[in-house]
């Protein structure tokens, strides 16, 4: 009864937001085009599956990307609107940004490097935005960043978000700290787990392909993975491929580790 009552919801209303049509999934939940019936303007409500929806760590991860992302003020990162519950079902709605995600427009062609160089100058924007508030994001990839019409980008899912520096504390202290290889560094990072090739809550943090070593081997990460990450984008969107490649996860982290990719 409950399971028919969680998807007759989601197929028509939750809370004040009217359900339109599914946008996608992803390992931290389910994501609907809604109208704000409040507001009247279209939104991105992201649904934790009624799977997950008793598991502590999910709704951990979950309510960590509302909170980080809510803090951020760049106009590069999909804004966040609301966060609650209704009817056992827990939602975050956030800006609804019509595009392409930069994985469906490489997926047609390689960019020219001048487009390139301004999409990969937005990426960096959003990212100087979220380290100087101690936030990392560790799963930066083409298919989480929107470019509109236009030509702004925007950085989605911050579901696996870390903040690595204590609540209060001073962003340049914690650049200084994360910088620097000693014991209180480790107060603040946590190493990162990698049990596969996609995303999956408890299970992987981040994405294989797109991972620096340092977060490929499960070793404590800052700010820099993120650039790494990004520097792993540029290559994907010159060339249409990624730097890195391998027939498993296993050979994959191996080429990551100990290889160059070709120039």
């Amino acid at each position: 009864m409950r399971l028919i009552l969680e998807v007759d919801v989601i197929s028509k209303q939750i809370s004040h937001y009217r359900i339109k049509r599914k946008l996608g999934e992803g390992g931290m939940g389910e994501v609907y085009l809604g109208e704000d019936s409040r507001l009247r303007r279209q939104v991105a409500l992201k649904v934790l599956p009624a799977s997950f929806q008793y598991d502590p760590v999910r709704r951990e991860r979950f309510l960590r990307e509302a909170r980080a992302a809510s803090a951020l003020r760049s106009p590069n990162i999909a804004a966040i609107y609301d966060i609650g519950e209704h009817e056992g079902t827990i939602f975050i709605a956030m800006e609804y940004v019509e595009g392409d995600t930069l994985s469906q427009r490489i997926h047609n062609a390689p960019f020219p490097a001048r487009e390139a160089a301004e999409i990969a100058a937005q990426i960096a924007d959003a990212l100087d935005e979220a380290h100087g508030l101690g936030i990392i994001h560790r799963d930066i990839k083409s298919s989480n960043i929107i470019v509109t019409a236009r030509g702004l980008v925007k950085v989605l899912d911050f579901g696996l978000a870390k903040l690595v520096q204590p609540p209060g504390g001073d962003p340049e202290s914690y650049r200084t700290t994360a910088l620097n290889d000693n014991e209180s560094s480790d107060q603040w990072l946590e190493p990162t787990v990698n049990l596969g090739e996609s995303t999956t809550a408890g299970l992987v943090v981040g994405t294989v392909p797109y991972m620096s070593p340092e977060q490929a081997l499960g070793s404590v990460v800052d700010h820099r993975t993120d650039l790494f990450s990004l520097g792993v984008v540029i290559y994907e969107m010159l060339t249409g491929r990624l730097p890195f490649e391998g027939g498993s996860t296993t050979q994959l982290i191996d080429k990551i580790v100990h290889q160059e990719p070709v120039a």
